[in-house]
């Protein structure tokens, strides 16, 4: 398979690229320019655009999906306060819903698999979640003040709406960890359709590589991916 790995610099990210070349697949993965690399030294089947996502031109983008069976996001904020506050506010859904619009535009007579990884403190409305009243006080303040959780609501909503257009030909999954850990190495992990607790008041902890290993799985997997498609599901460390 050839797979897009957008976020492919960040410390989820460069797992996943990783997983993705020891299971045999090819990889294009987009670097910002000065950013660290998903690997130390080339591979042969890894392709690296150094460029911002944000601003590659329509066309530069349709090539990039182009010949793609998935495309893989791991983008997300920087956990600083320039990450948090600072430009672009709309990393993630600006990123999605450009990918869905080349993704549409290039001419694949196929579906092509999208995965967002999101977080579990955002709802998933198609399968009618719910907060609490305390959760939903503070989803709302968190809305108003931390662009990031905003943007990562709002990216899930953008790759739901846009996979349902006519002719999208996207199939897609939202991937929710609880909150993430440096982990080295994949150990057992559960993955739900819902949060099994809360990720305000009493969050669950997952580490990145089982967060890489569980969007990998997904990405090579048929009967993994047939389970969670169009879903949203939420993981933790076991």
């Amino acid at each position: 398979m050839r797979i897009l790995v957008v976020g492919a610099s960040g410390a989820t990210g460069r797992r996943v690229v990783r997983l993705l070349l020891e299971r045999g697949h090819h990889v294009m993965a987009i670097v910002r320019p000065g950013a660290r690399l998903p690997l130390e030294r080339p591979h042969p089947r890894l392709t690296v655009e150094y460029a911002d996502l944000l601003a590659l031109s329509g066309p530069q983008l349709i090539g990039c999906v182009q010949g793609c069976d998935a495309v893989v996001s791991c983008l997300g904020h920087t956990p600083s306060l320039r990450g948090a506050f600072g430009q672009p506010r709309r990393l993630a859904t600006t990123a999605t819903t450009r990918l869905c619009e080349a993704i549409r535009r290039s001419g694949n007579r196929r579906h092509i698999r999208f995965i967002l990884m999101n977080s579990a403190g955002t709802l998933d409305t198609g399968a009618r979640e719910t907060h609490s009243f305390m959760e939903r006080c503070l989803a709302g303040a968190l809305r108003l003040l931390l662009p990031p959780y905003r943007d990562n609501v709002m990216a899930a909503a953008c790759l739901r709406n846009e996979a349902s257009k006519t002719g999208a030909r996207i199939q897609w999954a939202v991937v929710r960890p609880d909150s993430l850990t440096d982990a080295e190495t994949a150990g057992g992990y559960t993955v739900h359709a819902s949060p099994v607790r809360s990720a305000f008041f009493d969050p669950g902890k997952v580490s990145r590589a089982n967060v890489a290993d569980f969007i990998c799985t997904l990405v090579c997997d048929t009967q993994t991916w047939r389970q969670w498609l169009g879903k949203m599901p939420v993981v933790y460390d076991r």
